[in-house]
């Protein structure tokens, strides 16, 4: 019941669906009550907090974790399989925006500014960080982020469910496996 519980609430997107609420008791009979919406509010890019709680059951000695000290990530083979983003076309650059009210950064020509430069960059930013460490690392081959940021807004929309929409994501993904693997530009970031 746990987990039907919590994909309820890690799809439960703002302005797409409710949000979830739900009781849980733990193994001493205390209720938990949650209250929750999309993980992607908080974390577009999960892979942060999920090598974040690897390394927790690290430090705790967790027996279902083979031994290893927790600086020794170098070990985790980390796969971060994106959602994929709109094709960054240039809508609006700094002068534009520099002219923009409240409403210009939440509705400009059809698109959301505000929420996509949110999301967007803290997506990037898990990407920048895992990028830097693995290679601080010398682990950069375990780390691998699957990204398609050439997406029309059709393709990247989360509410078009059609049966041609769905197909034509397959399609997208199947090419996306054929493309070659790259890596961020360290150098370039700076």
């Amino acid at each position: 019941m746990l987990s039907s519980q919590t994909c309820i609430s890690t799809s439960a997107a703002p302005t797409y669906l409710p949000a979830h609420n739900f009781k849980n008791e733990d193994s001493k009979g205390n209720i938990h009550e949650f209250n929750l919406i999309d993980g992607g509010v908080y974390a577009n890019n999960p892979t942060l907090v999920a090598i974040n709680e690897v390394t927790k059951q690290i430090i705790k000695e967790n027996p279902d974790f083979f031994p290893m000290k927790p600086l020794e990530s170098g070990r985790f083979l980390i796969i971060s399989i994106g959602t994929g983003t709109a094709k960054n076309e240039e809508k609006f650059n700094a002068e534009m925006a520099a002219k923009w009210g409240l409403l210009d950064w939440l509705t400009h020509s059809g698109s959301n500014p505000l929420i996509d430069v949110f999301t967007q960059s803290s997506a990037d930013l898990v990407d920048f960080h895992l990028s830097t460490v693995t290679q601080a690392l010398h682990s950069e081959d375990n780390y691998l982020r699957v990204q398609d940021d050439t997406l029309t807004e059709t393709d990247s929309s989360v509410d078009i469910s059609t049966k041609e929409n769905l197909e034509k994501l397959c399609q997208i993904g199947e090419k996306l496996l054929k493309k070659p693997v790259s890596r961020v530009n360290l150098e370039w970031h700076v």
